[in-house]
């Protein structure tokens, strides 16, 4: 394949990324114009966004396993024409329940897209240009927030909330035929990207925890930044946008500059993001009554966040104990079940103690998921072969050998 068509087929993939974040989190931007055409309240708007997240967490595993015989391209393929269908129908819903049942068939979708789109686009490039390919994918998936759901809203205000989901289906079509034009069909389990650099059970699962619990501190703090930076920092509501499109552009810098030493330094890397997410959340904590803090941590935090997301994708290409596509499917339900965990402690820590008490949460399991990427050499599966008693130097024990992470223990 040449190097022109990879690269094509990798942007492809990239505004796959892009489209499924704008279209889980556009309702945001078109809550009173959804209920409103619907009749329904906007709370009601509001949980589209919420079941979506959950019928992700749900179904990764078991849906990554169940297609996993299946050719790539095929299934992203698959994948792509039920987002762009799903999609569609979202766009001429005649009422809330056939637009809950379409946000759902595209979550279906969503939950395998991500579970494959690394290794398809890992196995586009040789090792030393994956980090950079997978950080094009992942900088699709951050541009979102920044330029995806602030159009889709603004076009959703000049034509109707429909126009908007209409549009994102169109682009939909157009990722399938590139697609299907350009990414090769290769059976599964051939290409050198469908199996871990480096397979060690004990590490992967050390990053599968990990990523829950940083996850989980960033979303505690993060959903209720909004009450943060004007209750304790004292901004007026109108300066949210501009700083939030600052958490934005560093979190996408976050990505880039992940990509630029994931490839040389993986474990390093993971270690940096994590200690820097706990170093921005803490500094919210205690600094976060001065605005020129408050800003400069809220972005700090989103560019360790979104670099971690990069790195992530990076790391299970090499510890995968087994299939590749069935690790990334462990790894991206631990993200949403930290997505998801972190806001609802977050609310239920709010009422108690405050949007201040929040930053301290989310910076305390911070330094409780670096303490765990800290731990992760000694946890090794290959490490504890080698220092077994009575055994040959590198016999593999049982965990180091598992065809696929265990669902339980992902």
């Amino acid at each position: 394949m040449s190097r022109t068509r990879a690269w094509i087929a990798l942007a492809a993939l990239s505004l796959g990324a892009f489209l499924y974040v704008t279209v889980e989190t556009l309702p945001i931007g078109l809550l009173a114009a959804m209920a409103s055409d619907l009749g329904v309240s906007e709370s009601s708007i509001g949980l589209l966004v919420t079941a979506y997240g959950l019928v992700v967490v749900v179904v990764t595993i078991p849906l990554t396993r169940l297609t996993a015989s299946w050719p790539r391209r095929r299934l992203l393929v698959v994948l792509l024409a039920v987002f762009a269908v799903a999609t569609a129908l979202s766009a001429l819903a005649v009422n809330y329940p056939s637009l809950l049942a379409a946000r759902v068939a595209v979550a279906v979708s969503q939950s395998v897209f991500w579970a494959v789109v690394t290794p398809a686009a890992a196995g586009l490039f040789p090792r030393h240009l994956r980090g950079r390919a997978l950080s094009m994918v992942f900088a699709g998936s951050s541009t979102a927030p920044l330029v995806g759901v602030p159009l889709g809203t603004w076009l959703g205000q000049q034509g109707g909330w429909r126009l908007p989901f209409l549009a994102l289906g169109l682009l939909g079509v157009v990722v399938l035929v590139v697609v299907l034009a350009l990414l090769p069909e290769s059976p599964p389990g051939a290409g050198d990207a469908d199996r871990g650099t480096s397979p060690d059970a004990g590490r992967y699962r050390t990053l599968v925890v990990a990523t829950a619990i940083m996850v989980a501190g960033a979303f505690v703090a993060f959903t209720y930044i909004d009450p943060f930076l004007t209750r304790v920092s004292g901004f007026d509501p109108s300066a949210l946008g501009p700083i939030l499109l600052l958490r934005g552009v560093a979190g996408l810098l976050g990505v880039l500059a992940a990509g630029l030493v994931v490839s040389r330094w993986g474990w390093p890397s993971w270690l940096a993001v994590t200690a820097i997410q706990a170093v921005a959340l803490g500094a919210l904590f205690a600094f976060g009554t001065g605005q020129a803090a408050a800003v400069a941590a809220t972005a700090l935090a989103g560019f360790a966040l979104s670099g971690a997301a990069s790195i992530l994708g990076v790391r299970v290409l090499e510890v995968a104990p087994g299939a590749t596509d069935m690790a990334s499917a462990g790894t991206s339900t631990a993200f949403n079940v930290g997505i998801t965990g972190g806001a609802l402690l977050g609310s239920a820590l709010l009422t108690t103690s405050g949007p201040r008490g929040l930053t301290l949460a989310g910076a305390l399991l911070t330094v409780l998921a670096l303490l765990v990427v800290l731990a992760e050499p000694c946890l090794a599966s290959q490490r504890r072969s080698r220092s077994a008693p009575g055994e040959p130097a590198g016999t593999p024990q049982p965990d180091a050998v598992l065809s696929r992470p265990d669902p339980g223990q992902a």
